[in-house]
């Protein structure tokens, strides 16, 4: 009988079962096994760890190097992958006491930006450390050390997030040493510039942009370059450093070193490209020229690329003998570019119309890299099929709301832009290209996105979490979450709401308000704004492509009737008056329209004709119509397309006035150079702006006489297109630069006013020296505007007569406020909300949250007469909200018929407009509020000189 074997599993049988022999090779097959998986894992970008600690202590220093080198090549950007367990932010600054923000409601920017919670908010060592109902046990481990905050339930979100900045880059006050390094003029090609080597840590703006809420911000290169060079994230707030680098926000490896040698992953990097006008405008290349320059520029990154990648793979086959003697294949000039094609570079692209959204998807998918973001994309809305394209995923669109029609690529730009792109399923970023817009009030972008449709989540998301992710940063800031960045907003409203202003705002844990002139507003403002039904709108711009008729359509009915009519303003003179208010919605009354005129408001809707044309205003308005000034409106159509402008005047203080016309004592009529039915002219019609005031456009001193005309009319011989021929005289007084100086300018209007010349523009002089006319002066420092009421007295004094001067611009007139009244002087600020561009603007009166009172009301408060006006003619539809928001900001000090005055009479009054209250003026008629409420619509135009009613 056999013996039975041992069961294999048997340690005795094991060690039978293997020769002596055989095991002595074990050893040399287990390092064979290791190094061909080392070898197999670094192919694959695995086993680095391996690998590094393997070459560094077999090879030569060369070929460690070039494994280093090949090695970093594979790394991808990214957070570490143990990010979220931090306990302390890399800017963290020592000393910052913990925060807690108790009763907080919260937009987290989760679930898609649905998710609101009310809790509270711990922040410590710069991060957000927990969300919940904070316990005594939490608290006690502070002991004393820590500062409560009860938010009373106010609004809490991500600090804001700008994806398209030149603060520092582009300072403020602009300064030719410090304004201007957004841009270089040395070539197309530039991507080896970087915005980190102009950022200037002095600019005015960045303490104004942190009251805004905005703690963060892309800051790119300009748009003068195809490819302008590389961007940089900072944080706004100022550092103990002072160091433009000690703002950075997660700086690349790659500032001080193309190939660093890192263990972890990479950081992102961006860059800027621009196509399209810009570029084509600075170096007189056609869209064909700058796009074979894209080609050309990665065709050279992709010969870099590959040459590496060849390099690389001697090295991973350990063939370092047939590298030792070749040098790494490297271009400084051009490895930002061969990092794109690598994957490792956020690639932003200033791109406004369809050919060139097309040109740049088709670059993308040649060469093979993503689209983060295009920016302004003008026309992006009219082609989401084109966008989904692009390589990768679909890019972001980084857009203004309104900013629209200032050259050809942004003409057929629509406020429904937004939410045409999001019902397509693109991210939406509103942006700033501060100092295009003031970056302070980027959320106003997002407040508009809203009101023309763009959801609530995405509308507040467009401004915190979608910019924080298409700029690589979604891992630590744009949104309310444990471990994030310590980056919040405490806001005295919902954030959609007009006028929303930070109560304080938290950089890193740190207060960056040191005392908020702001109070909680009333219940109303804290819930989300209804806003109008904008759905047929927003298809007829696609419909139309971007041009949708504009023109206002005459109701038939000899009478039409408004009902559920919640207050009626109407004009007396150069006053608003309130003619009806209702306290409640049971008090809601009807109002009879005639022949366009107002002929009973009664409590019901019983007497008017059967066959009239019944409009229900839900709760809305009848109110004067608004006038705007400050802007070219109605003398340019597309500000950068010279055949569509007016054209400038000539100046005789820089330049000869030809004799035919006069010569030095010509005077210009804006009225001879006026254009009707232009786009921004209706807009402003149908946004309740009735009367616009324009004056010449001057290069220097001289500008001309004013005109007003009707926004709604279609041409010149139109019944009431031109309103008034000849309003004011109009001259500029402002720091040119060496010619003139501002005592030539100063002198010369002296000599016009007291010895008035013979011809035209001595007769104007005469009748203002004589107080018929009246005198503007464009100017807002606060030194020139003391001269000029010395000016004033010494011309009364010498004619005995009273002379009507109004200063436009006057952004430091605050500082005068007492002797402008006591002058009778009156002021149109123009912006209405100030921003420090130049030396002579820099002394502004921020408003809230960083001054108790706004400009507007210091100047009021010393009985001087103001209106609010506009620079640029895409903004005059705005004016409505302009108004809105200073009344809302004086808090019940300015009543809403004052507040429409300011956008109206006053404004008239101040530029010699004739305001009678013979006068039968257009009055405007809005839906769901009245004309400064931000929910409201503009539906009607009642016109008693006209007897008619426009629907629009």
């Amino acid at each position: 009988m056999e013996k039975s074997l041992p069961s294999p599993s048997h340690a005795a049988y094991q060690r039978r079962a293997i020769p002596l022999r055989r095991r002595a090779i074990l050893p040399a097959l287990a390092a064979l096994a290791c190094f061909l998986v080392i070898v197999y894992g670094f192919a694959f970008g695995q086993g680095i760890d391996f690998w590094r600690a393997y070459t560094r202590d077999n090879l030569s220093v060369e070929a460690a190097a070039a494994v280093a080198r090949c090695r970093s090549l594979r790394a991808k950007p990214g957070p570490p992958s143990d990010f979220a367990k931090r306990t302390q932010s890399d800017r963290y600054v020592p000393g910052t006491k913990p925060i807690l923000i108790k009763n907080a409601k919260i937009w987290t920017g989760e679930k898609n930006g649905t998710e609101v919670i009310t809790a509270d908010i711990l922040l410590d060592k710069g991060v957000i450390k927990g969300i919940g109902q904070t316990t005594r046990k939490v608290l006690s481990a502070f002991k004393d050390d820590i500062e409560v905050i009860d938010a009373k339930n106010a609004w809490v979100t991500p600090g804001i997030v700008d994806l398209h900045s030149h603060l520092g880059d582009a300072s403020s006050p602009e300064l030719d040493g410090a304004s201007g390094d957004d841009n270089s003029l040395k070539g197309p090609i530039l991507p080896w510039l970087r915005a980190l080597d102009g950022l200037n840590t002095h600019d005015d703006a960045y303490a104004l942009s942190i009251s805004g809420g905005v703690t963060t911000a892309l800051v790119l290169p300009g748009s003068a370059n195809a490819i302008g060079g590389q961007g940089f994230t900072i944080k706004l707030r100022k550092t103990a450093e002072r160091s433009p680098s000690s703002m950075l926000l997660e700086p690349p490896y790659q500032i001080n070193s193309s190939f660093p040698d890192i263990d972890g992953p990479m950081r992102w990097r961006q860059m800027k490209h621009a196509c399209g006008e810009n570029p084509s405008r600075v170096y007189g290349n056609t869209r064909m020229d700058n796009v074979w320059a894209f080609r050309e520029a990665y065709n050279k990154a992709r010969e870099i690329k590959t040459a590496q990648d060849a390099y690389c793979t001697k090295v991973e086959e350990g063939r370092f003998e047939d590298i030792v003697q070749t040098p790494f294949p490297q271009d400084l000039q051009w490895e930002a570019l061969v990092d794109i094609l690598r994957g490792r570079v956020k690639v932003q692209i200033h791109c406004y119309e369809t050919v060139d959204l097309d040109d740049i998807v088709r670059l993308s998918n040649e060469f093979q890299f993503p689209i983060a973001a295009f920016h302004h994309a003008h026309e992006a809305y009219l082609v989401p099929g084109l966008l989904k394209q692009a390589y990768g995923h679909p890019p972001a669109v980084a857009m203004f709301a309104t900013n629209a029609r200032y050259k050809r690529e942004a003409y057929r730009g629509s406020e429904f832009a937004p939410r045409v792109l999001a019902q397509h399923g693109l991210k939406v970023v509103m942006k700033s290209d501060h100092p295009v817009l003031d970056s302070r009030y980027l959320l106003y972008e997002a407040q508009q996105a809203y009101l023309y449709g763009l959801p609530e989540n995405l509308a507040i998301a467009a401004v915190t979490s979608t910019p924080a992710e298409i700029m690589g940063m979604s891992h630590r800031i744009g949104f309310v979450k444990e471990g994030y960045d310590a980056d919040l907003v405490i806001w005295d409203s919902h954030p959609l709401a007009l006028g929303a202003t930070p109560i304080q705002v938290f950089i890193d844990g740190i207060p960056q308000i040191a005392e908020a002139y702001v109070t909680r507003k009333p219940e109303a403002f804290q819930r989300t704004p209804e806003v109008p039904n904008f759905d047929d709108e927003a298809k007829a711009a696609v419909e139309y492509e971007g041009l949708p008729p504009l023109e206002p359509k005459k109701s038939d009915a000899e009478t039409v009737v408004f009902t559920n009519v919640k207050s009626v303003f109407t004009r007396s003179g150069s006053d608003v008056n309130e003619v009806y208010m209702a306290a409640t919605t049971e008090d809601l009354r009807t109002v009879v329209v005639t022949n366009g005129k107002i002929t009973a408001i009664n409590e019901d809707a019983l007497h008017f004709p059967a066959n009239a044309h019944v409009v229900n205003l839900r709760g809305g308005s009848i109110s004067p119509g608004l006038t705007t000034f400050g802007s070219p409106l109605g003398l340019v159509e597309i500000d950068a397309e010279d055949s569509t402008n007016d054209g400038l005047v000539f100046d005789p203080l820089v330049q000869r006035v030809p004799s035919i016309m006069g010569g030095d004592a010509a005077l210009v009529r804006a009225v001879d150079g006026l254009q009707f039915g232009g786009r921004n002219a209706l807009l402003a019609y149908r946004s309740g702006v009735l009367k616009a005031i324009t004056a010449p456009v001057g290069a220097r001193f001289y500008a001309g006489l004013s005109t007003t005309f009707a926004t709604g009319a279609l041409n010149k011989l139109d019944e009431d297109a031109v309103i008034q021929d000849v309003n004011a005289v109009h001259v500029t007084v402002r720091h040119f630069g060496s010619t003139p100086s501002v005592s030539t300018q100063i002198g010369t209007l002296r000599r016009l006013l007291l010895h008035p010349p013979n011809g035209d523009a001595g007769q104007w002089f005469k009748d203002v020296s004589e107080g018929k006319t009246t005198l503007v002066v464009d100017t807002d420092s606060a030194d020139i505007i003391a001269t000029l009421i010395l000016l004033k007295r010494e011309v009364e004094e010498k004619s005995g007569k009273k002379i009507q001067l109004t200063i436009t611009g006057g952004l430091e007139a605050h500082l005068l406020a007492k002797e402008l009244g006591e002058a009778q002087i009156g002021v149109i600020q123009i912006q209405a909300r100030p921003f420090p561009a130049t030396w002579e603007r820099r002394r502004i009166l921020p408003g809230h949250p960083l001054s108790e009172e706004s400009s507007i009301q210091v100047l009021l408060k010393h009985n001087v007469t103001v209106g609010v006006g506009i620079l640029e003619a895409w903004n005059a539809r705005n004016a409505r909200f302009d108004i809105g928001w200073l009344a809302i900001d004086a808090g019940g000090d300015i009543s809403r018929a004052k507040a429409m005055a300011i956008g109206s009479t006053n404004i008239e009054t101040l530029l010699g407009g004739k305001v009678g209250a013979a006068v039968a003026e257009d009055l405007v008629a809005t839906e769901g509020g009245d004309l400064l409420d931000f929910g409201s619509k503009v539906i009607a135009v009642l016109s008693p000189r006209r007897e008619s009613v426009n629907l629009l």
